[in-house]
C-alpha cells in the first residue's frame, strides 16, 4: 500500500478521552508521525489515566502531557475517518458526521479500567489493550513497506 491510500486525517473517540483514544491517537502518531494529522476526543474529558501513561512510556510515547478534549472542543471536525472505541462515542460521532463525507468505524476496545486484581495485573490489562490496538492501527493504516503483523 503506498501512501496515497492513508487518509489525510483520522479522529479517535471514545468515553472520556483517557484511556483508549489518547492510547490510539499517541500509537498512531508514532507509526506515520505527521504524514496524518491525529486527534482523539471523548463524549465527555477526564485527565489521562497514569496507567496508559505508564504503559505508553514503555514504547516510548509521552502521554502525560495530554489535554483532554471532548467532541464540543475540535476546533475543526472535518477528518476523513472517525474511529470510535466505545458505543457511546459511536452514537457520538455518527450524529456529528451525519452531514459530512467521513468514514465512521467502530472497534469494539475493552475497558481496562474495568480490570480487577493487582497493580501488575492491571497494568497487563491496559497493556493488552496497547498492543490490540496497535495491531489494528497497523492494518488499517499500514507502512508502505512494511509487513503487516
Amino acid at each position: 500500500m503506498s501512501l496515497s491510500h492513508l487518509p489525510g486525517s483520522v479522529l479517535f473517540a471514545c468515553t472520556w478521552n483517557a484511556i483508549r483514544s489518547p492510547m490510539a491517537e499517541g500509537l498512531l502518531k508514532h507509526l506515520h508521525g505527521r504524514r496524518i494529522y491525529v486527534d482523539s476526543v471523548g463524549v465527555r474529558a477526564n485527565p489521562v489515566d497514569p496507567f496508559v501513561v505508564e504503559v505508553m512510556r514503555e514504547l516510548g510515547i509521552d502521554l502525560a502531557r495530554h489535554r483532554p478534549k471532548t467532541f464540543d472542543d475540535l476546533a475543526d471536525s472535518s477528518f476523513d475517518v472517525v474511529v470510535t472505541l466505545s458505543p457511546e462515542a459511536q452514537h457520538k460521532a455518527v450524529e456529528m458526521t451525519r452531514t459530512m463525507a467521513c468514514e465512521v468505524e467502530y472497534w469494539a476496545t475493552f475497558d481496562p479500567t474495568l480490570s480487577e486484581g493487582s497493580r501488575d495485573a492491571v497494568l497487563a490489562s491496559y497493556r493488552a489493550v496497547r498492543d490490540q490496538m496497535m495491531r489494528r492501527l497497523r492494518a488499517r493504516f499500514p507502512l508502505p513497506g512494511v509487513p503487516e503483523l
